[in-house]
């Protein structure tokens, strides 16, 4: 079993997979609200920094990965941003009050431009708790 109180991909191997970045705080906030919306466990979780995320999204770099969480699913999709949070509404039954404003016709380019600005500014929300060495990269770069 992973010693993280996120449940891994070995721990639920039929479960999708989240990727977010486990170095910012605000992104292991939203992933512990995910798991608390996932009663069914049909959730696992990996930081982009763990060595074994290229068994699920070999094809991304780094860099895109940091821009944006991912779900694979069990079928290998993989889904990035706002069109991961779309399939999360779809797969959470907690969700599901959302799944309808999020599948609006022609809304995905809105949720992708909304999703991109929390992202951009995720670090600088973390900034009383921030290291340092890792926020800092992230806001010269914004």
């Amino acid at each position: 079993m992973s010693t993280s109180p996120l449940p891994a991909p070995t721990d639920l191997p039929d479960a999708d997979v989240v990727i977010f970045d486990g170095q910012c705080q605000f992104c292991q906030r939203q992933v512990a609200r995910l798991r608390r919306l996932d009663g069914g466990q049909r959730l696992a979780f990996l930081s982009l920094h763990d060595p074994t995320v290229k068994e699920y999204c070999g094809s991304l770099t780094h860099e895109q990965m940091m821009e944006q969480m991912y779900v694979v699913n069990r079928a290998g999709e993989r889904f990035g941003g706002a069109a991961a949070f779309r399939y999360l509404t779809r797969r959470l039954p907690k969700l599901w009050l959302l799944a309808p404003l999020l599948h609006l016709p022609l809304s995905l380019p809105v949720w992708r431009w909304l999703y991109g600005q929390v992202a951009k500014r995720r670090y600088r929300w973390n900034k009383p708790a921030c290291d340092g060495t890792t926020c800092r990269v992230h806001f010269g770069k914004r």
